[in-house]
């Protein structure tokens, strides 16, 4: 099966402090992963150097056939998208433009339309507007939607330059219970059109049935990966939220109860 992306003895310090220690990690063809792990963890770090916007201070990272260090990177970072509610914080570049045009820019990842759009890229956006369910909204500027209806907008902006790998980073955080249902279910689309999933969280809970895998990261360190049904259980959950919790499953997703009261700092 195809390697997506590879992370061999992985390590990154920073002013001599270790953020990531000896990270080994395989995504490959087909599979959709989810990333856990507390605030603090790693995780924007790992989620970095994989989108190639920062190099491991040691260790091996290739990433859709390209080993860092041997390829050139602006052309690996466009077919990888990355979302986020951070992303927000640009949304003065295009709070006034209307959602299509929005997710025009994403053929260019641009804030802005600055290059040739064709017919057919005017096409695409309004089928990814009809595909999140968001068609109604045509028109409208962005600053007028709601917050779960930006982030499908970022989410069809991100595919318009049709990319292997999908980071998307706490993307349901101050999402309304409905907003962030309708965002989840949104996903299907995206898995649809081929690409390869790295949702990250630490709402257990956000893991969709779509969801094949799962990497739980504390201090640092993996410390289970793997298919999710094995990875996602009350022992390894306990040891990644430093809390004992109990898991359960429901139509294919995991609930997370806290047993008891926690340790205060």
């Amino acid at each position: 099966m195809e390697t997506i992306a590879r992370f061999q003895n992985v390590a990154v310090t920073l002013q001599g402090r270790p953020i990531l220690k000896n990270i080994q990690f395989e995504m490959k063809r087909g599979q959709q992963w989810a990333l856990i792990g507390l605030n603090g963890s790693g995780k924007t770090t790992l989620l970095n150097i994989l989108a190639a916007y920062q190099f491991p201070s040691n260790g091996t990272v290739e990433v859709l056939g390209e080993t860092f260090g041997k390829t050139y990177i602006p052309d690996l970072r466009k077919k990888i998208g990355f979302v986020s509610n951070a992303l927000e914080r640009f949304s003065d570049y295009y709070r006034n433009d209307s959602i299509e045009r929005v997710i025009l820019s994403g053929k260019h990842s641009s804030f802005g339309i600055y290059e040739e759009i064709t017919k057919e890229d005017e096409a695409e956006a309004i089928q990814l507007l009809k595909q999140f369910r968001i068609a109604q909204y045509a028109g409208k500027k962005f600053h007028e939607l709601s917050e779960g209806e930006k982030r499908r907008v970022l989410i069809a902006r991100s595919l318009m330059s049709h990319p292997d790998i999908l980071i998307l980073d706490e993307p349901c955080s101050g999402l309304d219970i409905l907003a962030r249902e309708q965002f989840l279910q949104s996903l299907e689309v995206v898995i649809a059109r081929g690409c390869h999933i790295i949702y990250v969280t630490h709402h257990i809970e956000e893991v969709m049935p779509h969801m094949t895998h799962a990497v739980l990261l504390k201090e640092g360190e993996i410390i289970a990966q793997g298919e999710k049904k094995e990875v996602l259980t009350a022992k390894r959950l306990s040891e990644t939220f430093n809390t004992p919790v109990s898991v359960t499953w429901h139509a294919e997703r995991p609930y997370v109860t806290v047993n008891g009261p926690v340790q205060l700092p």
